[in-house]
C-alpha cells in the first residue's frame, strides 16, 4: 500500500531548485519493521506496516544535502534488508495470487490461500514432473496412430458376444446388366451392377479404372474433392482383378471396383496428409486395417480424398471442397471428398469417417446415401484420431444396398484399435420390415414414413426420452480434450498459428487445455447417464429423423448409435438465377437403429429405395443451365 503523505511545516526561503529537490526526496524512514502479511503486495514489494517521520533539515544548503543523502542510505540499506529475507515469500505470495485468480476458470475458485499454497507446492513437485515423462512416452508423435488409451469405450447394450466364425451377407443376385454405351453412365452405376459387369466381363477393372481416373481428374479443380489420384497403385490392382478373374477366380461384388479413401487413412508410399498443410507432405509407412480388408476384396484404390484439415469441416490445404448439387455451396463436414466425389460419379464409393457429424452432414449436402455405422463396427488402426470413443469409419455410396455390401468388407476387430469390436450383424437382405415398429420424429420426412407405412411397416410417434441437459458440451469436451492429446505436440511446437481456419482446432483446443480431468471424466459419467437413459426409452426398432439435427448428431455419436442418412427428395436453391438454374439443394433424412443394429436402418433404407428413385438422381455438374456463373 502507498504510505500517506503528512505535511511538513512552511520551509525556510532558500532556493528554488534546492526547495524542488528537499520536497522530492522527502521519505519516510522505519522506525521498525515488522514482517508484512502474506497479503500486503503492490506490483511484487512488500511495504513495512510502522514507520516515522523524520524532520528535514532547514538550514544550509550543503548540510541539507548531507542529511538527505544520510537518510537515503538509511532507507537503502533497510529496504535491501527486507528484499533478501522477504524474496522467497514474496513469490509464493505472487504464485498463489495468480494461482487463486486461475481458479475461476475451472470452476473452483473455493480453496483458501494456504491450500492453494499446498496445491502449488504439489503441482511443481509432483504433477509437471510426471506429465513430462507421459508426453515423451506417447505424445511426440501426433495424430493418435499409436498407443491408444486404456479406457475403452463399449457401444454394445447388451455386452459382446463372442463369434465363432464370421458369416458374409447374402448379397442379392443382380441380373440382366448390360453395359452403357456411355462412360457417363457408368459412372452413376451402383456397386452391385458394376460387379456384374465385371463378373460377366462386359467390362474390365483396367476400363472401370480409367472411366474413374479420367472422372477425377476432370472434376476435382472444381469440386477440389481429391488430394492424391493414386494411379500407379489403381492401374497395379486393377491387373490382379483381371488376373484373377481370367483365371476363373471372382472374389465377390467389390472385385475389381474402384474407389476411394479419406486421407486420414494411411496407405503406404502414398502422402496421408490429413488435409493439413503442416502435414502435406507426410508418407505414413502403415497400411491402415480398412485398406487392408478391400484389398483383400479386390477393390481398387484410385484416390485419397480430401479431409478438412485434421479432420474438421471442409477446409483443407487445397481449397474448400464444394457441393455437386450446388457448386456456389460447401459441401461441410470432414468427408468432404468422399461425400463428394461419390455424388459427382468421381468414385463408385467412398469411406469416410466421424466424430462429430462428418458422415450425416456432407452426405445430406451432397445428396448421396451413407451409413455411420455402430461404434466399433469397423477397426481405426492406421487412421489419424479424434476422439478414441467417438471416431467411427463409414462407407458413402448410391444406394443402401451398397452401403451394406462395403459395411460387410470392412467390418472387423483389430488389435491396433482397442474399442473394435467382431459385431454379429444380421443379414439386413433378410429383415422382415413387416415385424418391425418404427417410430418418426417430429424433423421426419413424412414421404419417407408413408413408404414404409405402405410397405407394411408399422409407424408410431415417437420421441426419445432423457434427463440429460449437457448432450451437446458431453461431446465437445470428450471430442476436444481428447483431441489435444493426440496433437498435444502439434500445438506446443506452435503449428496451430498456420492452421488452415483459425476460428476451428486452434481456438477448440486452447479451450480444452482448461478443462481438468475431473471434468473430463464426470462428462463421461453423465454421458453414461445419457446412454441408460437413451436405451431405456428406446422403445422401437428404429426411428426416422433429421439426419443433422445437432442434438441428434452430438446424442448418436456419444451413445454409438447407426444412422443410414437416405437421399428423399431435392428442393430449389436460395435465391437463384432468374432464368433458372439445375442447382438443387437435397434433401435427406435420417434411420437410426440401437447399437449393432444396423442391419435394421439398412434393411429400412433399402426398402424405401426399392421403390424411390432420389438416390439415382445425378448432380448437374456439366450443366448448371443458364446465366449461372458460378
Amino acid at each position: 500500500m502507498r504510505l500517506p503523505r503528512r505535511a511538513l511545516p512552511p520551509p525556510r526561503p532558500r532556493p528554488p531548485l534546492l526547495h524542488l529537490l528537499v520536497v522530492l526526496l522527502s521519505f519516510a524512514v522505519p522506525e521498525t519493521v515488522a514482517a508484512p502479511p502474506r497479503t500486503s503486495c503492490i506490483a511484487g514489494m512488500a511495504w513495512p506496516t510502522k514507520c516515522t517521520w523524520l524532520p528535514l533539515p532547514t538550514s544550509g544548503m550543503s548540510h541539507s544535502y548531507t542529511l538527505v543523502s544520510k537518510y537515503h542510505k538509511i532507507w537503502k540499506e533497510t529496504k535491501e534488508d527486507v528484499s533478501a529475507n522477504d524474496v522467497s515469500r514474496q513469490e509464493t505470495i505472487s504464485g498463489v495470487i495468480g494461482l487463486k485468480g486461475s481458479m475461476k476458470y475451472f470452476d473452483a475458485d473455493f480453496f483458501n490461500n494456504s491450500k492453494l499454497r499446498e496445491m502449488e507446492d504439489g503441482a511443481i513437485e509432483f504433477n509437471v514432473p510426471a506429465f513430462r515423462d507421459n508426453r515423451k512416452l506417447v505424445a511426440l508423435e501426433n495424430g493418435g496412430l499409436h498407443n491408444p488409451s486404456a479406457l475403452v469405450f463399449k457401444s454394445s447394450w447388451n455386452g459382446e458376444s463372442k463369434i465363432s466364425k464370421r458369416k458374409s451377407l447374402d448379397y442379392p443376385i443382380t441380373s440382366s446388366v448390360h453395359r452403357p454405351s456411355k462412360d457417363e453412365d457408368i459412372a452413376f452405376m451402383s456397386i452391385m451392377e458394376l460387379g456384374e459387369l465385371i463378373r460377366t466381363k462386359q467390362v474390365t477393372s483396367r476400363e472401370l479404372t480409367d472411366v474413374f481416373l479420367r472422372r477425377l481428374k476432370r472434376y476435382s479443380p472444381v469440386i477440389k474433392s481429391v488430394i492424391t489420384v493414386t494411379d500407379d497403385l489403381a492401374y497395379k490392382q486393377a491387373k490382379e482383378a483381371d488376373d484373377l478373374l481370367e483365371q476363373g477366380k471372382y472374389i465377390g461384388p467389390l472385385h475389381g471396383i474402384p474407389y476411394g479413401l479419406k486421407d486420414i487413412i494411411a496407405v503406404p508410399e502414398y502422402k496421408t496428409t490429413w488435409g493439413s498443410k503442416t502435414f502435406e507432405n507426410q508418407v505414413l509407412d502403415i497400411e491402415a486395417y480398412v485398406y487392408k480388408r478391400l484389398k483383400s476384396t479386390g477393390a481398387v484404390l484410385v484416390a485419397k480424398l480430401v479431409t478438412g484439415s485434421l479432420a474438421y469441416d471442409d477446409i483443407w490445404f487445397g481449397g474448400r471442397t464444394r457441393n455437386p448439387w450446388n457448386i456456389e455451396e460447401f459441401s461441410t463436414g470432414s468427408s468432404a471428398g468422399p461425400a463428394a466425389s461419390t455424388s459427382a460419379g468421381m468414385v463408385p464409393f467412398a469411406i469416410g469417417s466421424e466424430t462429430a457429424g462428418s458422415i450425416t452432414y456432407p452426405a445430406a449436402r451432397c445428396g448421396v446415401t451413407a451409413l455411420r455405422p455402430t461404434f466399433g463396427t469397423v477397426a481405426r488402426t492406421g487412421v489419424m484420431s479424434i476422439s478414441e470413443s467417438l471416431d467411427k469409419l463409414g462407407p458413402f455410396c448410391r444406394s443402401a444396398i451398397d452401403c451394406a455390401v462395403v459395411l460387410d468388407a470392412i467390418r472387423g476387430k483389430d488389435a491396433g484399435d482397442p474399442s473394435s469390436r467382431e459385431v454379429d450383424i444380421e443379414d439386413p437382405f433378410h429383415v422382415d420390415i413387416t415385424q418391425l415398429t418404427v417410430g418418426y420424429l417430429d424433423s421426419a420426412e413424412m414421404e419417407v414414413v408413408n413408404v414404409l407405412s405402405a410397405k407394411g411397416v408399422k409407424l408410431v410417434p415417437f420421441k426419445l426420452n432423457y434427463t440429460v441437459e449437457s448432450v451437446q458440451s458431453i461431446l465437445n469436451i470428450t471430442m476436444d480434450v481428447d483431441m489435444l492429446a493426440h496433437f498435444d505436440n502439434w500445438q506446443r511446437e506452435g503449428l496451430d498459428d498456420v492452421y488452415e481456419a483459425q476460428d476451428q482446432w486452434p481456438v477448440e483446443l486452447r479451450r480444452a487445455r482448461l478443462i481438468p480431468a475431473v471434468d473430463y471424466l464426470q462428462a463421461q459419467r453423465a454421458r453414461g447417464k445419457l446412454i441408460r437413459e437413451v436405451k431405456e426409452s428406446f422403445t422401437v426398432d428404429a426411428f426416422i429423423g433429421n439426419a443433422t439435427d445437432w442434438e441428434h448428431v452430438c446424442l448418436g455419436n456419444l451413445v454409438g448409435m447407426p444412422v443410414a442418412v437416405v437421399p428423399t427428395g431435392f428442393k430449389s436453391i436460395e435465391d437463384p438465377p432468374k432464368s433458372g438454374t439445375r442447382r438443387r439443394t437435397t434433401v435427406t433424412t435420417g434411420i437410426y437403429a440401437p447399437p449393432d443394429h444396423d442391419h435394421i436402418a439398412l434393411a429400412l433404407a433399402m426398402a424405401y429405395q426399392s421403390v424411390t428413385n432420389h438416390h439415382k438422381q445425378r448432380p448437374p455438374i456439366d450443366d448448371l443451365g443458364s446465366d449461372n456463373d458460378v
